[in-house]
């Protein structure tokens, strides 16, 4: 595409592949864009968030500081729609992703059922996708009031409070799921979740749909040659495990773009179980229509 390309900021999750893949095969300049990636936002959300209150957190600051910035951000349905909610941006309608998530504990602790995860506090981000899905997913197995959560925080931290026996058993999400494999760390559950992407609401459309026609491209090309990439989980690895080698040739894809809007039912849903939670206090604006950004 001739002309100057236009700057977009994004602030990858990290649990999936199609952001730097698509800047590596060059399909956001193909669609007219550049993309800067927000490693400053990318790297606070795997560390530590004990210290943090909501609004306060790395993914938060943008919407919170600085005057509104205008930056590309995605998280599990729940913590998306959340956010909206609560007045930072507004969620994209166009997509969703589908991503791994699993609880994991020590080679030698006693915990091999997630029934035996009772009163077991669970290092989780607060608000987030490794939050969220503890009570979606166990509340099959315990009772509400048994499934206990400590707020530790991104994944690099909760990988590590789990390693260094801080925490008997962790939420994980890509790729500290295949890391945790790596490390002989044991599986108790797993399962999937949607993700949504999120804007300010004041995102130019044209923007947005480039990068997301980038990200659908990327996911075709994964698709067709997913050991092509797998080296690419280097950049989701945090600072404080990259000392180590990783096998990233075993590591399994993270999760997918989908280039389609999740059921209006599930939107539904989300407010009726962060309400069931306890996890609504935030939560102002609950019409679909003034929580949603049409890119198309």
């Amino acid at each position: 595409m001739a002309g100057k390309l236009v700057h977009v900021k994004v602030a990858p999750k990290g649990m999936g592949l199609n952001d730097f893949v698509a800047h590596e095969e060059g399909f956001y300049a193909d669609e007219g864009i550049e993309v800067e990636l927000d490693w400053k936002t990318f790297r606070g959300t795997q560390s530590s968030w004990k210290k943090y209150e909501y609004f306060q957190r790395p993914q938060d600051k943008p919407y919170t500081e600085g005057g509104g910035e205008q930056v590309v951000q995605c998280a599990c349905v729940w913590g998306t729609i959340s956010n909206a909610s609560a007045g930072m941006g507004r969620m994209v309608a166009d997509c969703h992703g589908v991503s791994p998530w699993a609880i994991f504990v020590r080679p030698e602790s006693k915990i091999r059922r997630p029934e035996d995860l009772k009163d077991v506090p669970i290092a989780v981000g607060m608000r987030a996708g490794s939050h969220f899905n503890v009570p979606f997913r166990l509340e099959k197995y315990l009772p509400l009031e048994h499934i206990k959560t400590a707020n530790v925080g991104g994944f690099g931290a909760r990988l590590a409070a789990l390693l260094n026996k801080e925490i008997e058993a962790a939420s994980l999400l890509p790729p500290q799921i295949d890391m945790a494999k790596q490390l002989g760390l044991r599986e108790i559950i797993a399962d999937e979740f949607h993700t949504l992407w999120w804007v300010p609401e004041s995102a130019p459309k044209t923007e947005v749909r480039a990068y997301l026609r980038a990200l659908d491209r990327a996911e075709r090309v994964l698709e067709a040659d997913l050991p092509k990439y797998l080296p690419l989980w280097k950049h989701c690895v945090p600072p404080e495990f990259q000392n180590q080698t990783w096998d990233y040739g075993h590591f399994s894809r993270g999760e997918r773009f989908v280039y389609e809007p999740i059921p209006r039912a599930e939107f539904e849903e989300v407010f009726e179980q962060v309400r069931r939670w306890g996890l609504d206090q935030h939560l102002k604006e609950r019409s679909f229509e003034n929580l949603i950004y049409r890119a198309s």
